[in-house]
């Protein structure tokens, strides 16, 4: 059986799964531990710890690979983790392990993903690292406790080589105590469900159907809607101005959208897109300045947002917004306990409403 840990970068491979790296042998020696394959997402490297070799060898080696703060480090998608994935288990018996995908760090989580989803039907078990996950209650299906030799080796590795995660302010990046855990915990899942997005999709197409016109999705993000709503007969418009969420954004709808570069703050600016409607679900948490829906070509526009957000940004300015009314408000996720990552964990949401406004002609 070949270990594989499948990681964004380096030190997560210590962080996360430093049991794993270190599992003792058959007889519980540790000079007994077995091979394991190491897979480093940002740079798509391939680490191989030979059976036998002791701790402190085998931390020097990922130490090797630990890199600067990069907030441009991402999963390599799919297929490119497929075949790493298929690379290291050599055809042979093995088991994944890799990044919760509801890990919070986003390279993380998407890493975790692609890695379940590179996983064919009848393939390598895949066993996730809770991982950072403030907002989830976990309920894992193997914990390894660390010794104190094991803790006290990945404090070292930590001040030894990650001296610069400590100081950074990087949110994805920096290493704080909830991020080196004494005991680690997995959970067991297959490939993520698909994104559960029904409600918006129907409440869309009940105002403005398949072939009544184009529909410019603003900050569609990775996809998720974006992938439905072709996939319903819909033709999208699909912008995304962070360079890396636009090319999984890309990948994920496969030619069925047409994806731009373009903000909101540029569409408003430049009215290049004219549609049947814009949709601006979960974005407008940010500061954005609501007269710049003025300046849409599109006389319907779609805002989803949890109901406080609604409350005391959206409400108070359509109350004064000569060029819009709401023509429908629709609950479209009610505030609950829901279960994510298959039924492992949950956690509180807020709901989600829909706003449509509609153009006065004031």
């Amino acid at each position: 059986m070949i270990d594989i840990v499948a990681v964004l970068r380096a030190e997560d491979a210590v962080l996360d799964f430093l049991s794993v790296l270190t599992a003792p042998g058959p007889t519980g020696r540790q000079d007994e531990s077995p091979e394991v394959h190491v897979l480093f997402g940002d740079t798509a490297e391939h680490l191989v710890l030979p059976a036998g070799v002791p701790t402190a060898e085998r931390l020097d080696a990922v130490a090797r690979h630990v890199r600067p703060v990069d907030e441009s480090a991402a999963s390599p998608g799919p297929a490119a983790t497929a075949a790493l994935i298929e690379a290291a288990a050599q055809g042979g018996p093995a088991r994944l392990w890799t990044h919760s995908p509801a890990d919070t760090r986003r390279g993380r989580g998407r890493l975790g993903r692609d890695a379940a989803a590179a996983v064919a039907p009848g393939g390598p078990p895949v066993l996730h690292a809770v991982g950072h996950s403030p907002y989830l209650q976990f309920i894992s299906d193997l914990d390894r406790p660390l010794d104190r030799a094991g803790a006290e080796a990945k404090l070292a590795f930590v001040n030894r080589h990650c001296g610069h995660l400590l100081r950074t302010e990087s949110a994805e990046h920096v290493v704080t105590t909830g991020r080196v855990h004494a005991t680690e915990r997995f959970f067991s899942a297959g490939p993520q469900e698909r994104e559960r997005l029904d409600s918006t999709v129907a409440w869309i197409a009940g105002h403005c159907p398949p072939g009544s016109g184009p529909l410019v999705e603003v900050g569609a993000c990775e996809g998720a809607l974006t992938t439905r709503l072709a996939e319903k007969g819909f033709t999208v418009h699909a912008t995304e101005p962070n360079a890396a969420f636009r090319r999984r954004l890309t990948d994920a709808v496969g030619g069925t959208a047409r994806v731009h570069p373009a903000s909101l703050e540029e569409l408003a600016a430049r009215p290049e897109l004219p549609g049947a409607a814009y949709l601006l679900i979960e974005m407008l948490y940010y500061g954005q300045d609501l007269a710049l829906l003025d300046r849409l070509p599109a006389d319907l526009v779609f805002v989803a947002l949890e109901p406080e957000t609604l409350a005391t940004r959206l409400t108070p300015w359509l109350e004064s917004a000569p060029h819009w009314e709401k023509a429908d408000e629709t609950t479209l996720v009610a505030p609950a306990l829901e279960t994510v990552c298959g039924g492992r964990a949950y956690l509180s949401k807020r709901g989600s409403i829909g706003v449509l406004l509609g153009r006065t002609g004031v």
